[in-house]
């Protein structure tokens, strides 16, 4: 299975000690096999350090974690154990790592996931209300490998530099707000929604490598 890996370097060597802690699930490092997801996370790192944006391509072999007798962690959905699962690796308070698994999956625990849930322990709202609110989100997914062991199932297969990517996409949010008198929220959410946003995405479409006056008038 093709996982992905959004960051501002090449990953030729994964070192467990450079992730951080106080995330979703723990220290680990962290694929999704969602392309688009590594993309949007890829081009964040690299705005905010001025470097490129890298997608770092590889092979999940899923057979190795049984193979192996890895102790594995999966969550098809949210749920009020993941939020519980959340919480606990977010919790500065207490030891890290909590929890003894090599492999870690399920869904991602956004910026506007993390307010809710954050509503949901000051006790704003239920749980229940805080889970209403999530099943309405687009699905997200990663996988967190958490352990030395648990890379052997991960296998480099390539890499993605996002090239004029950004460029394009702020050419084409400006085209939105000048010609439909948008604001850039709505601009972005937009693009986003639209089939020439997915092909920007996928990298063996070509659109990336195209000059960004081709997207001025779409």
């Amino acid at each position: 299975m093709k996982v992905y890996h959004g960051s501002d370097v090449r990953i030729d060597t994964i070192d467990l000690q450079k992730g951080r802690d106080f995330l979703d699930f723990g220290r680990g490092f962290y694929v999704t096999t969602v392309r688009k997801h590594a993309y949007q996370r890829a081009l964040r790192m690299a705005e905010e350090s001025g470097a490129q944006a890298i997608i770092t391509e590889f092979d999940y072999h899923e057979q190795y974690p049984q193979i192996a007798e890895l102790k594995v962690k999966s969550f098809h959905e949210v749920s009020e154990e993941w939020v519980d699962f959340v919480v606990m690796n977010r919790n500065e308070d207490i030891p890290h790592p909590t929890h003894a698994y090599d492999i870690v999956e399920g869904p991602i625990a956004d910026d506007w996931v993390t307010s809710q849930i954050k509503h949901y322990r000051n006790g704003k709202i239920s749980v229940g209300q805080l889970l209403q609110r999530l099943r309405f989100r687009e699905q997200t997914h990663q996988i967190c490998f958490c352990t030395l062991k648990s890379l052997f199932a991960l296998e480099q297969s390539g890499y993605d530099d996002i090239y004029n990517t950004e460029e394009i996409t702020n050419t084409i949010v400006e085209a939105l707000i000048a010609d439909y008198d948008m604001d850039e929220k709505a601009a972005i959410d937009t693009l986003y929604q639209t089939d020439v946003y997915v092909r920007l995405a996928d990298m063996n479409s070509g659109f990336h490598a195209k000059s960004d006056s081709k997207f001025t008038k779409w």
